[in-house]
């Protein structure tokens, strides 16, 4: 799908927009418009083969629902963004797209990086787009991952919006690698998208508001939903929501869909437990019963409360991890939590990069679609002062308190590590054990991730950590530890606490599986330094170096197709895959 191409298209085959946009979630479609309403040339790129992301992921176009709106919050707000961005003259939208690789340096060709030649289409007025001072290339794969003949697709954007989304973060478990466990979002996407549910009897658990939702969308495929188990405790989730409301203030319209989602759990009857957790799964060949017990406040169960639920499903998610790697390949700064910093415009260390949506925190579409509007706007030249802007930028900040009292509420307590036995996988690709990982770290002496993984390979395997990276940092770090830093973005100091070890496991020089014949088949880069470099983020790191990749080139993940259960041999994640081979996003 697209409409003409952007400017500066040379006989080289580099695709030069003025605006390359990848991810197409909310963020990622307001961002697309914004930049177009200030005349820019787009280029939109999404691993998946339709717009919209996890949020509005639909049914396909060869069988959609008779009245799609009833099964999504906003639709009509995707409808007006998608048909705005098709009829756009300016705008490519290039579908079922992997971006493998991001590298920075000059771009080789002599090209000035200002252009005046394009107009706002409101008034007339020349627009400069602001020039990156450090060009980027994008290098892109077109075509089903799983297929032969992708075709490859180089992109030198003057400005770049990095709306990447998050997936899942599950904590391990006893039995949480059999087939039967998926990832909350794993279930929500198979509901929305295929309109199967994964079991006929299904337990969902976990931390956050994304439960809720999840139930109802299993609820609506026909199964059985035995209960929904929020792991934090009525306590914290009382003063983690209440403590400061003027926060919610902005937020009150979000109040009528959680009033909507207590109906529809009423009216099926589905129990809502506070201060529960899943702490093993249990069967032989799949899952066929969960141990659910009571938990106290830092999640460490509580002896005698433990009961066992015959179930053939199980949904986990404790909230998400955003998805990094391009952004670490940009070189943006990161906060001690994970997520890239930007300023009040969206803008990152990095001139040029704009980020936005949940790679920037997780609060919500309303959020996503703010950040989006704001960063479009900014990459395309766009004056602060601008009535849209000003706007976005309020709604923006209402849904900034919004996100931190969601990680009040729900954020994952240190006590969940009481859940592991000895026999516990830790990393399911290489099948790591809790006892091993251990054993390991006593052996070695001391708190070093580099040893660890590369004695256990723990990280290290098919996912390349994005299941399990986050855990095996924590296991290893335990309670991170902040001093004080400052980011320089657009001439301005932020400050912010200092990280402990950042992004280790999210730092991917090949951000996805790229087959050797293809990297053959490549034609040479435009850039001068044709190698990928391994970028790392700005913000300094007390850790010590980490390789962020088996020295090889990964081999494709196989995919789980829909309504299938891998072998329990199959080490990867039990949720469906992207384009990308990655686990499916829940955002």
């Amino acid at each position: 799908m697209s409409g003409a191409v952007p400017r500066d298209n040379r006989m080289d085959g580099v695709l030069r927009p003025d605006v390359l946009i990848i991810g197409a979630g909310p963020a990622g479609l307001a961002a697309a418009r914004a930049a177009l309403r200030r005349g820019a040339s787009v280029t939109l790129l999404d691993a998946a083969d339709s717009l919209g992301g996890q949020y509005w992921r639909h049914l396909p176009e060869t069988r959609r629902a008779a009245r799609e709106e009833i099964l999504h919050h906003g639709w009509a707000t995707y409808r007006r963004l998608v048909c705005e961005l098709r009829d756009a003259p300016r705008c490519e939208i290039i579908l079922g797209a992997q971006v493998w690789a991001l590298e920075s340096g000059r771009r080789g060709d002599g090209e000035t990086t200002e252009s005046t030649d394009r107009q706002d289409p409101r008034d007339g007025t020349a627009i400069a787009s602001p020039a990156p001072s450090v060009p980027l290339t994008v290098h892109a794969l077109i075509g089903p991952p799983d297929g032969t003949g992708r075709k490859p697709r180089t992109i030198q954007p003057r400005t770049l919006v990095l709306a990447t989304g998050a997936h899942d973060r599950t904590l391990p478990f006893p039995g949480w690698d059999l087939p039967g466990v998926f990832t909350a979002g794993a279930a929500q996407a198979y509901a929305k998208g295929e309109r199967v549910a994964v079991g006929r009897r299904v337990v969902v658990a976990g931390a956050g508001p994304f439960l809720l939702p999840v139930a109802s969308s299993l609820v609506s495929t026909g199964a059985t939903v035995l209960g929904v188990y929020e792991a934090s405790t009525p306590r914290q989730m009382i003063r983690g929501w209440l403590s400061k409301p003027w926060q919610l203030a902005g937020a009150a319209h979000k109040s009528g869909e959680l009033a909507g989602y207590i109906r529809g759990q009423l009216r099926h009857r589905v129990p809502y437990r506070t201060g529960y957790a899943v702490v093993a799964a249990h069967g032989e060949d799949r899952v066929a019963a969960v141990t659910v017990a009571r938990v106290d406040a830092q999640w460490a169960p509580i002896p005698g409360t433990a009961r066992r639920i015959e179930a053939d499903a199980v949904c986990v998610s404790h909230g998400f991890t955003p998805r990094l790697e391009l952004a670490i390949a940009a070189g943006c700064a990161l906060s001690p939590d994970r997520f890239v910093v930007v300023d009040a415009d969206q803008r990152t260390s990095v001139p040029g990069v704009f980020a936005a949506g949940e790679i920037t925190r997780i609060g919500g579409v309303d959020a996503a679609l703010a950040e989006g509007e704001l960063a479009g706007h900014a990459a395309a030249g766009g004056c602060s002062a601008d009535a849209a802007v000003v706007t976005a930028r309020r709604s923006a900040t209402v849904f900034t308190g919004f996100a931190a009292r969601i990680e009040a509420a729900h954020g994952i307590q240190p006590g969940w590590t009481a859940w592991l036995t000895e026999d516990t996988i830790v990393c399911r690709c290489e099948e790591v054990t809790y006892g091993r990982f251990c054993s390991t770290l006593a052996a070695t002496g001391g708190p070093s991730l580099r040893s660890l993984r590369m004695t256990t390979r723990a990280g290290l395997g098919v996912c390349q950590a994005r299941v399990c990276g986050r855990t095996v940092e924590d296991l290893l770090i335990g309670e991170p530890t902040v001093g004080v830093a400052e980011v320089d973005i657009d001439h301005t100091r932020i400050s912010l606490p200092a990280p402990v070890p950042v992004a280790v496991s999210d730092r991917r020089p090949i951000t996805t599986p790229v087959r050797l014949a293809e990297l053959a088949a490549m034609p040479p880069s435009p850039s001068a330094r044709p190698s990928v470099p391994s970028a790392r983020p700005s913000v300094p790191s007390a850790a010590p170096s980490v390789p962020s990749a088996a020295p090889s080139v990964p081999s494709a993940a196989p995919s789980v197709p829909s309504g299938s259960t891998p072998r329990r041999s199959d080490p990867t994640p039990r949720s469906p895959t992207g384009p990308s081979g990655q686990p499916a996003t829940s955002t």
